[in-house]
C-alpha cells in the first residue's frame, strides 16, 4: 500500500493521516459473504457503513485514499476552519464601529490560522477515523476497490463477495482544458489548505461557491485577490438579489470581480503565473503570485470496472440511479457525489440514510421527496431551500413572494449586521412554503427552521404564529407569517370584523 502524505508533514497532519489512513493498516481476511460492502468512505460512505452495522449488518467498507473524503480533507471541514480566521480578522479591524478602541493597526499571521486549521481538522478526523469505524464492527480495507463481477469486489489482492453493494466514491475537482493548464501550477480546494505563505495576488479562476468563499477569505487575509466569473455576476444559481449583497461584500473586502469574463489560457514566467482571459470583446492579461481553480466537480469513477458488474454511468454525471438510489444493477446502491447533482454533506448523509433502508429493509425511500437547504459560507451567508423565482416561472407554478429586510428586525440592527432579507415563496393565495432564501450573518442556521417547515407541511401562518424569542434575528422569518396574515384581511373580511365589534360593543 503506497503512503499518502498530505503538505506540510506537521504533527496535525501527520495525525489526520493515522487516523484517516494508517500507514501501516493491514486489510483484514474477507470472512464469507457481506450484506453491504461500501465503496468509498466519504459521507455518503460512513453514513452506510456505520448504519448499517450498527442494525446488526456484517459489513465492509473499502477506500483508496483518505477516511473522511472531501468533506473532512479538502472541504467543508479546512475551508470553515480558515473563513473562521478570516472573519475574526475582519471583525476585529471592523470593531471601532462598536465602540472597540485598538492601540495599532491589527494584523494577522497567515501561518498560525492555517497551523489552527490542521489542529481543529485533525481533532475532528478521529470521527471518521479507521480504528472508530474496526470497533463499530465494520471491515476496513484500504485500497482501490474494483467490481469483477455482478456480485464480487476486488481490493487489495482479495475477493469480497456481498449481497448488496453501494458506490460512494464521492467527486473532485473538475479538470479544465484551458490551453497551458498543464503548464502553470495552480491549486484547487484538494491542494490550496496546504498553504503556509499567503499569495501576495491570487486569481480565482470560478463565481461558484468554493471560488467565491475562498476569494473573500484571502482578501480578507491580505491577497490582493482577482475573481474570474463568466456569469454576469457571482453565485449564479443564487437568487440574483441575494447575490448581488455577497457580491457587494466581496467588493467592499477588495475582490477585483471580472464578470462576464471567459478565461482563453494560462501561462508561467518563472514564479509568476498569468491568466489570458476575454471580456468586452477584448483580451487581456494579468499576473499572479497563485492561482485557484474552481470551476465544478467531476465524479470518482476511475478504476472501479462498473461494466463488470452491469453499473451504468455517465462520465460528467457519475452513476446513474432511479429515485431508490438503485444502479442498473439491482443489488448495487450509489450515494452521494457519484450520482447525485446537489453535491453536499448534509445531501451524501440522508442519501446514505435512504439507502440503507432501501438495500438491507426493501424499503422505499424516495430521493424527491427530501427538502434539500444549502449554504454558501461567505459573509453575509446565503443560503437556500426549495423553489427560486426562477424555478416556479420555468414549472408553471404560480407563487406569492414575501420578503423581509433584516433592516427591519431588532437584532439585526442591533448586531450591526442589517444586510440581506428572508425571502419565502408560497403557493399562490395559499401559505403552502415551496421555497426560500435567506441572506443574514447566520443565514445557514435561519434556514433550518423553514426546511423543517416545509418538510411537516407547516405552513407560512403557522410559522407566524409560533413564539420566537425577542430580539433574535430569526423574528424576521416569523415577521413573514405576519404578513401572509395581513393578507388574509381582505376588505369583505375588515368590514364584517368592523360590523361585529362595533356590535359587541
Amino acid at each position: 500500500m503506497s503512503r499518502i502524505t498530505i503538505e506540510p508533514e506537521d504533527q496535525y497532519n501527520l495525525e489526520l493521516i493515522n487516523q484517516v489512513h494508517p500507514p501501516n493498516w493491514k486489510n483484514p481476511v474477507p470472512n464469507g459473504r457481506y450484506n453491504l460492502v461500501v465503496i468509498g468512505a466519504g459521507t455518503a460512505g460512513l453514513v452506510c457503513a456505520a448504519g448499517a452495522a450498527g442494525m446488526g449488518a456484517k459489513v465492509a467498507l473499502i477506500e483508496r485514499s483518505l477516511m473522511g473524503g472531501d468533506c473532512l480533507n479538502y472541504g467543508c471541514v479546512p475551508s470553515k476552519g480558515i473563513i473562521s480566521a478570516a472573519k475574526a480578522f475582519a471583525h476585529v479591524k471592523d470593531s471601532h464601529r462598536y465602540g472597540v478602541q485598538l492601540n495599532g493597526e491589527p494584523t494577522i499571521d497567515f501561518a498560525a490560522a492555517m497551523e489552527r486549521m490542521r489542529k481543529m481538522r485533525a481533532e475532528i478526523s478521529h470521527h471518521d477515523s479507521a480504528q472508530r469505524f474496526t470497533d463499530l464492527g465494520v471491515d476496513i480495507f484500504l485500497g482501490q476497490g474494483s467490481f469483477s463481477g455482478f456480485n464480487m469486489i476486488e481490493v487489495g489482492g482479495q475477493t469480497l463477495n456481498y449481497k448488496k453493494a453501494v458506490i460512494a466514491t464521492g467527486a473532485r475537482a473538475a479538470k479544465i482544458t484551458f490551453p497551458g493548464i498543464d503548464d502553470v501550477d495552480y491549486y484547487t480546494n484538494e491542494t490550496i489548505f496546504s498553504l503556509t505563505e499567503l499569495p501576495v495576488r491570487l486569481g480565482v479562476i470560478g463565481g461558484g461557491p468554493i471560488g467565491t468563499e475562498l476569494a473573500q477569505t484571502f482578501a480578507r487575509f491580505g491577497s490582493q485577490v482577482t475573481q474570474f466569473e463568466k456569469a454576469t455576476h457571482i453565485l449564479s444559481r443564487e437568487d440574483a438579489d441575494a447575490a448581488n449583497i455577497v457580491q457587494q461584500s466581496l467588493i467592499r473586502d477588495g475582490v477585483q470581480l471580472r464578470l462576464s469574463s471567459s478565461v482563453k489560457e494560462l501561462k508561467q514566467e518563472g514564479a509568476e503565473k498569468i491568466i489570458s482571459y476575454e471580456i468586452d470583446g477584448e483580451t487581456r492579461e494579468e499576473k499572479f503570485d497563485a492561482i485557484l481553480v474552481s470551476i465544478g466537480r467531476q465524479p470518482n469513477i476511475e478504476g472501479l470496472n462498473l461494466e463488470a458488474a452491469g453499473v451504468e454511468y455517465h462520465e460528467l454525471n457519475g452513476v446513474i440511479v432511479n429515485d431508490y438510489l438503485q444502479t442498473s444493477n439491482k443489488n448495487i446502491y450509489a450515494a452521494g457525489d457519484i450520482c447525485f447533482p446537489y453535491k453536499f454533506t448534509h445531501t451524501a448523509d440522508f442519501l446514505a440514510r435512504n439507502v440503507i433502508r432501501n438495500a438491507l429493509f426493501m424499503g422505499r425511500a424516495k430521493t424527491s421527496s427530501l427538502v434539500i437547504p444549502w449554504c454558501t459560507y461567505t459573509e453575509p451567508e446565503i443560503a437556500h431551500v426549495g423553489l427560486s423565482e426562477k424555478d416556479a416561472k420555468e414549472q408553471g407554478i404560480e407563487i406569492d413572494t414575501y420578503l423581509q429586510e433584516l433592516a427591519g428586525v431588532d437584532r439585526a440592527i442591533l448586531d450591526g449586521e442589517v444586510e440581506g432579507f428572508v425571502k419565502v415563496h408560497v403557493r399562490r393565495g395559499k401559505d403552502q412554503i415551496l421555497g426560500a432564501t435567506v441572506v443574514a450573518a447566520h443565514a445557514g442556521d435561519l434556514i433550518s427552521e423553514i426546511t423543517v417547515a416545509m418538510n411537516h407541511k407547516i405552513g407560512l401562518s403557522g410559522i407566524g404564529n409560533t413564539i420566537h424569542p425577542y430580539p433574535t434575528q430569526a423574528e424576521a422569518i416569523r415577521k413573514l407569517g405576519d404578513q401572509y396574515s395581513r393578507t388574509r384581511l381582505t376588505p369583505v373580511v375588515a368590514s364584517l370584523f368592523k360590523k361585529w365589534l362595533k356590535f359587541t360593543r
